[in-house]
């Protein structure tokens, strides 16, 4: 069965985002500010930046790499939250999209 994904959280986000970043299997990110672009980097992702692409761009770089990703992928919005790391990371496309339930 195919299942429709619901792309609209991630264009959604990509209006105020920095960046973007894969891992190349199943990870991928919209990077909501720049301690977290320098994180990705730091990791040894290769963002694209807004200064790169604009949101359109970036939303069809997404789309290529959702289409070219693993089992299990997924796409998160991540922001800098000082005093919970874990609740920067905004779920908008989850790993279990299309399985039934």
């Amino acid at each position: 069965m195919n299942h429709v994904v619901d792309f609209s959280p991630v264009q959604a986000r990509l209006e105020t985002a920095k960046a973007i970043a894969w891992d190349g299997c199943h990870k991928i990110y919209v990077v909501m500010d720049d301690v977290e672009l320098g994180k990705m980097i730091g990791y040894g992702y290769e963002p694209i930046t807004k200064d790169q692409k604009d949101a359109e761009q970036m939303f069809a770089t997404i789309l290529e790499w959702f289409a070219d990703s693993c089992d299990l992928v997924f796409i998160d919005a991540v922001s800098t939250n000082k005093e919970n790391p874990n609740a920067g990371f905004e779920t908008l496309i989850g790993q279990f999209f299309g399985e039934d339930e």
